[in-house]
């Protein structure tokens, strides 16, 4: 049963890969939720009340109780409400879907970001190989699947719709080739595959306003070089 829009608040800004991964999951699962605006420039007393640790978003809040990180809410929400499963129902399989999701926050956010956020060239090339390197294990990991988990969309998914959403407009940014259906393909063709899908669609910010902000970062960020 869906919860009421009093029992589930959601802490978070437009344009975050990690707030829209919990959106999704909400989406999935048909739970309606008050989502509550933050201004990371000013923070507000409920975010520093209810992340005191981190102070970031996204935070969930079910029943006034606070959830941090965006893995562990998405699991979380897979556990409470239990229609349309997120993870798999083996335990082997779960293991998999949680290794994948922590390895695109390990080995692949980080790397992109600094890939086109960093004035060093030595860095930014060093994160580029890297970038290659992570995205050519979940190419091989995919292999002839539809979705990670196979015919349905899932935690590792989920995770990565930050590949398939947000690497095409910071490559695009930075005039670089980071991930493209000639050195990726089985992992391209995926990523359309999750892009059209209804819940992702629904969820994801539009990408004008997006693709104009980090571009004006970038550039301050070349005009101090």
């Amino acid at each position: 049963m869906a919860a009421t829009q009093e029992d589930v608040k959601l802490l978070g800004i437009v344009g975050s890969p990690f707030v829209c991964r919990v959106q999704i999951a909400l989406k999935l699962k048909g739970v309606e939720y008050k989502f509550l605006e933050e201004n990371l420039g000013n923070k507000s007393d409920l975010l520093l009340k209810y992340n005191p640790v981190h102070k970031k978003v996204p935070v969930f809040v079910h029943n006034e109780k606070p959830i941090a990180e965006s893995l562990v809410i998405v699991e979380y929400i897979d556990e409470t409400w239990k229609n349309n499963p997120i993870l798999p129902s083996d335990p082997y399989q779960r293991a998999l879907a949680r290794f994948w999701s922590k390895f695109i926050d390990d080995k692949i956010v980080g790397a992109v970001w600094k890939s086109v956020f960093t004035v060093d060239e030595k860095e930014r090339e060093k994160n580029v190989e890297e970038t290659y390197e992570a995205l050519q294990f979940l190419e091989n990991e995919l292999k002839d699947k539809k979705f990670f988990g196979g015919e349905e969309f899932g935690l590792v998914d989920i995770a990565a719709v930050f590949i398939a959403f947000w690497i095409p407009i910071f490559q695009e940014i930075a005039g670089l080739q980071l991930f493209t259906s000639e050195k990726f393909p089985i992992l391209y063709k995926w990523s359309q595959e999750s892009l059209n899908h209804p819940f992702v669609q629904e969820v994801l910010p539009p990408r004008d306003p997006l693709f104009t902000f980090f571009k004006a970062r970038y550039e301050s960020l070349s005009a101090s070089k």
